[in-house]
């Protein structure tokens, strides 16, 4: 390694400070501390990582580190998603496209999630249903696939990776109820599909081909659990008529031009616990909306190219944007791009709005137990997935400023605890110095 004398390295630094300041009012103790936090030498140096510190006010990039490269996003992808659903479908959910036939409802789903899904709010599908004796289903406008390109296929086990279909119900996920013999689920058309095993299972586990459920009484802790299922048209009118007490049938039917569109949701609840709780499915099913809502049918591909060519194509660089929640690995954004998406988020969304629905350091959602203060200052989106981390939000300084920032890291050979111990210290620095 070459080591410059003193005055050249006083000299090197001052001609980057000088660089840096066409863009920003950073002082040369700042940049030469944020030098020291992310360069050469530091924590950061070992993998790939991504910084740049943004002021909303004066929009002035006030410090980038590699804020040019591209980093797998995981989870903050989940932002793209965010700015795509407010614009696109404004305070409501995307339920049903339907059209009356005397005493039969044709009907085909338009992406909406909430069907008996977690606590969040559900539409009336009971009054909607009423006045028919026969629902007759279609997903003939459901153009993308159950998996997204570039999941990981052993993911398909766990309950984030829960398959996208036009009208899911129960989060397309069954409920293991708690209990070490016996176990119980719901639907519970599933009961009599739940089978011994002498695999050495902790947990229920379903069979990677069909709708067949294992665990081992001798091993099996008995928690409670969900597990996707594998869904099909068949499956859902199987499910729906006993949630409802019709009589469905399975049409593949085309949608007509001729129809009615029903917006059964009101859409916040399910933005903040998509934000918050960084659930992949609500994101999954939101970017479906979107495309039902400028399309007519479910094709995320298609609303991803259509929001990259309209309201994004001004982002500093172009987003390999792949789908809703994250979950794939062919997405890469760079910081300053992140940074770019949240200032569109910041400039449209009500400052009270916002803050609720991103998670806040020490006090709310996927960062409640990190950066904590007695203060809160880091309101921000996580996205975490093996060797990759970032958070990309806002930062309130003690001077009383609001920057927004994207931190980003790939590739790294530690534990993730570690990464956001190490990101903590230089956000504190932020915090402190700025």
């Amino acid at each position: 390694m070459i080591k410059l004398k003193p005055t050249k390295t006083l000299l090197l630094l001052s001609f980057l400070f000088l660089s840096l300041g066409a863009q920003s009012q950073i002082t040369k103790t700042q940049y030469s501390q944020m030098e020291s936090a992310l360069g050469d030498g530091s924590f950061f140096s070992g993998h790939l990582t991504g910084f740049m510190l943004y002021d909303l006010d004066s929009q002035r990039v006030m410090y980038e580190k590699n804020s040019q490269i591209r980093f797998t996003p995981a989870s903050v992808t989940k932002l793209f998603t965010l700015f795509s659903s407010i614009l696109i479908l404004n305070d409501s959910t995307q339920t049903l496209r339907y059209v009356p036939a005397g005493d039969t409802l044709k009907i085909w789903g338009a992406g909406d999630p909430s069907w008996k899904y977690l606590d969040l709010p559900s539409p009336d599908f009971q009054k909607m249903f009423a006045p028919y004796s026969v629902i007759q289903f279609s997903d003939a406008n459901m153009k993308s696939t159950p998996f997204g390109d570039g999941w990981q296929w052993d993911d398909y086990a766990y309950y984030y990776s829960a398959e996208r279909s036009s009208l899911p119900i129960y989060g397309n996920l069954m409920h293991v109820f708690p209990g070490k013999s016996n176990p119980r689920v719901f639907p519970f058309r599933f009961q009599d599909a739940i089978f011994k095993s002498t695999k050495e299972l902790k947990d229920m586990e379903r069979d990677f081909h069909e709708n067949e459920f294992l665990y081992n009484p001798l091993t099996y802790r008995g928690r409670e659990d969900y597990l996707p299922f594998i869904t099909s048209p068949e499956l859902l009118v199987e499910l729906a008529a006993t949630e409802t007490g019709k009589t469905w049938i399975y049409q593949p039917d085309s949608l007509p031009e001729e129809h009615y569109l029903w917006r059964g949701n009101a859409l916040f609840p399910f933005l903040k616990e998509m934000m918050l709780e960084s659930d992949n499915f609500l994101a999954e099913q939101l970017l479906m909306m979107v495309s039902d809502r400028l399309f007519g049918e479910l094709d995320s591909e298609r609303a991803i190219e259509y929001m990259i060519k309209t309201y994004l194509y001004d982002l500093p660089d172009e987003p390999i944007w792949v789908d809703g929640s994250g979950l794939s690995r062919y997405n890469l954004f760079t910081p300053r791009t992140m940074v770019g998406l949240f200032e569109k988020i910041f400039r449209i969304v009500p400052d009270d709005m916002l803050y609720e629905l991103l998670p806040t350091g020490g006090v709310s959602g996927t960062i409640q137990n990190n950066y904590q203060a007695a203060s809160p200052y880091i309101f921000a989106k996580t996205g975490t997935m093996s060797n990759n981390h970032s958070l990309v939000g806002l930062i309130k300084t003690k001077s009383g400023k609001t920057y927004c920032f994207a931190f980003m890291n790939s590739n790294y050979p530690h534990k993730a605890s570690l990464i956001r111990r190490e990101m903590e210290k230089v956000l504190l620095l932020v915090r402190d110095m700025f």
